[in-house]
This record gives C-alpha cells, sequence and structure tokens, in this order.
C-alpha cells in the first residue's frame, strides 16, 4: 500500500507482553502500530502522529484509561479519535457508562479474541483511511479553487455585487483594506456590534471594536500576508460596551488589495462549555466529599462509645475520666462538622425555609479552625433570624465564598464582621435579608474591582479559580437579589466590604439551616447603623 495511505494505531499498556500480543494481531491490517507503556507516552506520541484508533488499558498505574480519554476529548484534535477500551476485570454498567462519557466508542474484555479485535480495529482503520483519503480530495479541491480565485483578478467591485447574498448572512461579514479600514459592512456585522454600514465605512475597524488578538496584531497580518488566509479567536467591544467572542476567518484578496473577515459570535457557547465543565469538576468534588464525610460516621460512631464506655469505667480515676469526657467532646464536634459537610452536598428538591443565621453559622464553624490560626478576631451580630424560602446547599456556598475570601485576605490576621439585619423595601413592598461581611485584609485595587465577579478572574495567583464570586452572583441573582462591593483605604489599611440583599424574608419564622454554635459577639438590639 501506498506510505502516505497507512495509518496509526496507538496501543497503550504498561504490560509490555499485552502489547506484544496486540501487535501480532494487528499485524495483518497494513498499519503503523505505535507502541506506549503508560498513560503520559501515550499523549506524547498522540501530539506527534496522526492516529486513527486508539487501544487503551483501563487500569494503568500512572494514568488510567479512563483519566487519559478525558485529556483526549478536551484537546480539540483528539475529540474525534476512536476509542478501545480493553479491561482485565469485568466491569459494570457504571464503568461503561463512565466510559462512554469519557469517549471510548467500545470496549474488549480480556481474554481477547483476536479475530474480534482485528474486525473491530480494521473498522476504524478503514474509517480512517477514507477520511484522509476524503481530505486530501478537498485540499485538492482547495487549491483549485484558490488558483481558479487567483486566476479571476476580482476587484472590489465583484465583492460589492455579491453584498446581496452575504446581507443574508447571519455571521458578521466585512471588507477592509489593508491598512484595516472598513470598505464593506453586512447586516449581520450591524446585528452583531450595533453600529450600521453608514457609521463604520471608512473607518479603521480594530481600533473602533477595540479588538484584543491572541498574539501581536502585527505578526497576525504578517501571517495573514504570507499565507493569504488566518483563522482564530478574537474579543472585540460592541456598541453597548458589552464584550463578545468571535470566531474569525480572513482571506486576503491580493489583487483587490483587501481583506475579507467572516466573524462568528461564540460569546454565549464559550461560557456555556466553561461553565458546564467547572460545574462537573464542582459536582465531582462535592461527591466525593459527601462520601468520605459518610465513611467517616461508621468509626466515628463506633469510638464514640468506646469513649462513653471508657468514660464511665470504673478502674479510671478523676483525672483520667476528665481527659475521657475531654476526648468525647472533641469526638462530638467531629461528628458535627461531618454532618454540616454532609449537607453542604444533600440538596433538597423543594424551597423550604432556611434560617441564613445558621448558615452563616455553620459556615464559621467549619472556618474556626482558619480563623485561629490566622489570629483573626471575629464581630458577629445577628439583628434577624433571617428565614427566608430557598435551598440550603447553594445558599450556604455563597456565604462560605464570602466568609472564605475575607479569611484569605487576612493571613497576618485581622477582624472579621458579619451584620445581618432587615429592611423594608418601599419600591417592591416586601421585607429584604442584608448581610454584610467586612474585612481588614489586603484590600482589591481599582483596576482588580471592576473584573472581580467575572468568571476565571482571581487574584490568588495559581490558588484561585476565579469562579467563586461569579458562582455567588448567579446564585443571588437567581433570588432576584444583589451582591455589591466596596473596598476602601482607612487609617492605613484596608476594608473590603460585600453586601449580599435577598428578597422576601420570612418574619418571625425560624428556618432549618442549623444551630448558633459559631464564636462572635452576639446581641438582640438594632445598630443606629449598619454596614
Amino acid at each position: 500500500m501506498n506510505e502516505s495511505l497507512r495509518v496509526n494505531i496507538l496501543m497503550v499498556d504498561d504490560q509490555p507482553a499485552k502489547l506484544l500480543s496486540y501487535e501480532a494481531i494487528l499485524a495483518g491490517l497494513d498499519a503503523n502500530l505505535i507502541k506506549a507503556r503508560s498513560g503520559r507516552e501515550g499523549l506524547a506520541l498522540l501530539l506527534k502522529h496522526d492516529v486513527a484508533v486508539v487501544l487503551l488499558d483501563v487500569s494503568m498505574p500512572d494514568i488510567n484509561g479512563f483519566e487519559m480519554a478525558d485529556m483526549m476529548r478536551q484537546h480539540p484534535r483528539f475529540q474525534k479519535t476512536a476509542i478501545l477500551f480493553i479491561s482485565a476485570v469485568r466491569m459494570s454498567d457504571l464503568d461503561r457508562i463512565k466510559g462512554y462519557q469519557s469517549g471510548a466508542v467500545d470496549y474488549i474484555s480480556v481474554p481477547v479474541v483476536p479475530e474480534v479485535l482485528r474486525a473491530k480495529v480494521s473498522v476504524f482503520v478503514d474509517l480512517h483511511r477514507k477520511t484522509r483519503e476524503l481530505e486530501s480530495l478537498n485540499l485538492e479541491l482547495e487549491q483549485r479553487v484558490e488558483q481558479r480565485t487567483r486566476q479571476l483578478q476580482e476587484s472590489e467591485s465583484l465583492l460589492r455585487e455579491r453584498a446581496d447574498l452575504l446581507e443574508l448572512a447571519s455571521e458578521a461579514i466585512l471588507v477592509r483594506d489593508l491598512s484595516g479600514v472598513v470598505k464593506y459592512w453586512n447586516a449581520g456585522a450591524e446585528a452583531l456590534y450595533g453600529w450600521s454600514c453608514s457609521e463604520v465605512i471608512g473607518k479603521p475597524v480594530h481600533d473602533l471594536l477595540e479588538t484584543d488578538f491572541p498574539a501581536d496584531a502585527a505578526c497576525i497580518e504578517s501571517m495573514l500576508m504570507t499565507a493569504g488566509r488566518w483563522d482564530g479567536c478574537l474579543v472585540q467591544q460592541t456598541r453597548d460596551g458589552r464584550e463578545v467572542m468571535v470566531a474569525s476567518r480572513q482571506v486576503l484578496k491580493k489583487e483587490a488589495g483587501t481583506i475579507l473577515e467572516i466573524n462568528r459570535d461564540i460569546t454565549t457557547q464559550v461560557r456555556a462549555e466553561e461553565a458546564l465543565r467547572q460545574t462537573e469538576r464542582l459536582a465531582a468534588m462535592g461527591r466525593v466529599a459527601g462520601i468520605i464525610a459518610h465513611e467517616i460516621n461508621n468509626p466515628l460512631e463506633a469510638i464514640t462509645n468506646a469513649f462513653y464506655l471508657l468514660r464511665n469505667h470504673p478502674s479510671l480515676d478523676e483525672e483520667a475520666r476528665y481527659y475521657a469526657q475531654l476526648g468525647e467532646e472533641e469526638l462530638a464536634r467531629v461528628g458535627h462538622i461531618t454532618k454540616q459537610t454532609l449537607g453542604f452536598y444533600r440538596e433538597s428538591k423543594h424551597p423550604e425555609n432556611v434560617s441564613i443565621a445558621g448558615l452563616i453559622d455553620d459556615v464559621l464553624q467549619l472556618q474556626r479552625r482558619h480563623l485561629i490560626v490566622s489570629k483573626i478576631e471575629l464581630d458577629k451580630k445577628y439583628f434577624s433570624d433571617g428565614a427566608i424560602r430557598g435551598f440550603p446547599v447553594e445558599l450556604r456556598q455563597v456565604f462560605f465564598n464570602l466568609i472564605g475570601n475575607a479569611i484569605q485576605a487576612m493571613p497576618s490576621g485581622g477582624r472579621l464582621r458579619v451584620r445581618m439585619w432587615e429592611r423594608w423595601n418601599e419600591m417592591n413592598g416586601r421585607t429584604d435579608l442584608c448581610i454584610s461581611v467586612c474585612d481588614t485584609g489586603t484590600g482589591v485595587s481599582p483596576e482588580h474591582a471592576k473584573h472581580l465577579f467575572e468568571p476565571f478572574f482571581t487574584t490568588k495567583s495559581s490558588k484561585g479559580t476565579g469562579l467563586g464570586l461569579w458562582i455567588t452572583k448567579g446564585i443571588i441573582q437567581k433570588y432576584e437579589g444583589t451582591v455589591r462591593f466596596r473596598s476602601i483605604l482607612f487609617n492605613g489599611g484596608n476594608i473590603t466590604s460585600f453586601r449580599v440583599i435577598l428578597p422576601g424574608a420570612v418574619p418571625g419564622e425560624k428556618g432549618n439551616a442549623g444551630t448558633n454554635h459559631a464564636a462572635g459577639n452576639e446581641t438582640a438590639s438594632v445598630p443606629p447603623g449598619r454596614a
């Protein structure tokens, strides 16, 4: 067979004997057989070769098969690469579902039947080979089209004659000269950016749109002049100040001295994909934490019973009983923290009366050790039980994010002030619940303040995901509430305050979120001024 038509098969297994057996079985497929003894080596080889199908062992010590498949699917080049999982152990339906979610197209159990393996692999080899042949034909067709286009020597007037067809396109289509001045602007561009054609003709397009290029603009222009086309993503500003991300395809028309740009808005798509990936990661972390907390409960109960029996044992003197009682009390506290952790991830299906005071106390109890280690003084005052209708888990996450950020902002000590009160909203005719969380930490600079609630923006370097405040704002907006932020200099230090306003407080009712057990100052009087 022509060497250019030979395809690559990647075999990943940590056992050399299995790799040799797969090589012997697949030797007759007229393909290049590439072996990798670990997931990391397999990923490295994927970047070097165009692979038709991957034979992937599920159980490997370094990176297992599911993890490698997940990494492959995150790379745009390998999202459609066929994956065959090989498992030496019997797999449950859940394992198979996990594999299919990771990108598997089939499973093969050990011992491997040579005929079955050869038949399954050959299907994907033939499919990949035909795909490459089709790509080759497409490339040849594109080359013929480019050659024909060069021969036509179309001018800008020809582009204008076809403008009526371009007006029907939903993408933003524009023509600019080599200096960036707009020559043509279709209806799709008007809809996306907000400027009419008459307003932008004759103006530098990327100055108008404040385009943020993925690389130096001069380098991109140089690539466009050299290769004749450029594809990539741009971040631009609309007329009303919105930031949009577009998938841009630019083609150089040398004879006319113009550049055709086709920009497709992918802002919603990118944000949805990022939110989905983060939600999946957070959900997985929640399930793991819940499982761990649940498993801790069993031995914890046995230890608690043992301490109870030990404390009342007649052989112990008073001092020993005292220490046994201390141990029993600490175990009770551990048990309470475990129940709180489970409460973070056991969401109710229907809204219920939730005590915000109890939620905040739960969070403060979980952060108690960090408060002590960082030498942070806690000043806490509730002027309402703060019962509202909602879901405890997501509301608890709001205050876990705000209080956690405040503590992290005071690594060398400071003061954490928490206030809660109710107020009557004259405009909407309802009672609102107000909660403020203030700290005397490092503060937030003005340039960071305007991005604080944007997804993936963080001031914590590599330690933060940049999603905490974004998620917090989303949850609060779900309740038709607001979150406000201020950071000021005061007496030579910084004061940072977040205020959450939740509408629809339930006056005089108690919620189910928890009990008041965190350290701090408390009073029942109404303050003269509220932070």
